[in-house]
């Protein structure tokens, strides 16, 4: 399309030093092109180096939380020991990927930086992915953890009343998703006293930044878009009416958890954030907005060389510990 940005010509040098070394690392991991089989593979590789080096749980382990539709895979992370009986809050994780790419390895250092920071246990989804599971069953299988450790979280030293989603990307969407799904069709969502989105995709399907923003360097083209769309649902066109894929759809006026909402400079999905903080701000549900300037979408798994990566999962963890009483 058109009337593009020149993004490469105004991002930051860190950034710019980012894209060079995913270059090197995975090349052509964006490119919608090459099929989802081959995207995960390139995007499984491509996050294996920014994954090293990350900070030491006191333990990690890996369980499962029953669903719907199956088990779900969960990873627990524990930063610091919980002593016999004692329960502690936890963060429910959900990674990006556009639903189609993803694991629990590839947001293994974004979730234990996180738990290190905000001091409590995060515990990730390994969410069924598209196209072999289709939309909302995602969306269900994020509400259905969060719902279990409510219920049942005091046996892994959880305190199922006090719990948050985090999320990047499509991952930034789910919780959002799960929390009202939680709302609306499971009898609650109370438990959940803060989000933190970092970049997501909340329902918008045209914006100022969408016209403007998407290429190569990010896979996010309106081209790209669509291609995960497609994955993502048996009839994508349907997704603009439904309220758990456009979530501005559903009724954001109460009982919507405080939210730090992030979102980068030149990200298409830019908008999706503003958009929410000022809805945030309309109905006074506490919120945090903050746009990082010189990145890109995705800059959350660049801890390794970004200053910004690091800053926003610090403000993050900052805005709930404030929120929860932690501080």
């Amino acid at each position: 399309m058109p009337n593009k940005i020149d993004v490469l010509a105004r991002i930051s040098p860190q950034m710019a030093a980012v894209l060079a070394k995913e270059d090197e690392l995975a090349g052509d991991a964006n490119d919608t092109s090459a099929g989802f089989a081959q995207m995960r593979e390139n995007y499984v590789a491509g996050r294996a180096w920014w994954n090293e080096g990350a900070p030491e749980m006191d333990r990690v382990v890996d369980d499962a939380v029953e669903g719907s539709f199956g088990a779900i895979g969960v990873r627990r992370y524990y930063p610091c020991e919980i002593a016999e009986g004692a329960t502690a809050p936890a963060i429910v994780y959900v990674h990006g990927g556009g639903f189609v790419l993803g694991n629990l390895d590839t947001h293994d250092r974004i979730c234990r930086i996180l738990a290190k920071r905000a001091g409590v246990p995060v515990v990730a989804v390994d969410y069924r992915l598209s196209p072999e599971a289709k939309y909302p069953s995602a969306v269900r299988e994020a509400a259905a953890v969060a719902a279990h450790l409510h219920e049942a979280g005091k046996a892994w030293g959880i305190d199922g009343d006090r719990l948050a989603f985090a999320g990047d990307s499509g991952g930034a969407h789910l919780g959002l998703a799960a929390t009202l799904y939680l709302r609306e069709e499971m009898g609650g969502a109370d438990f959940v006293k803060c989000l933190l989105l970092f970049y997501g995709w909340f329902g918008l399907t045209d914006s100022s930044s969408m016209r403007l923003l998407g290429g190569p360097w990010d896979g996010l083209t309106e081209e790209d878009w669509q291609f995960y769309l497609n994955l993502y649902a048996e009839d994508p066109a349907a997704l603009a009416a439904e309220p758990y894929a456009n979530l501005f759809l559903n009724d954001l006026t109460h009982d919507v958890p405080a939210c730090y909402i992030a979102a980068a400079e030149f990200d298409p999905l830019r908008d999706d954030s503003a958009t929410l903080a000022a809805i945030c701000e309309q109905y006074g549900t506490p919120f945090r907005f903050e746009l990082f300037e010189g990145v890109i979408h995705a800059f959350l798994h660049y801890t390794k060389m970004l200053d910004a990566a690091n800053d926003v999962l610090e403000h993050g963890a900052t805005f709930y510990r404030e929120t929860l009483g932690l501080a």
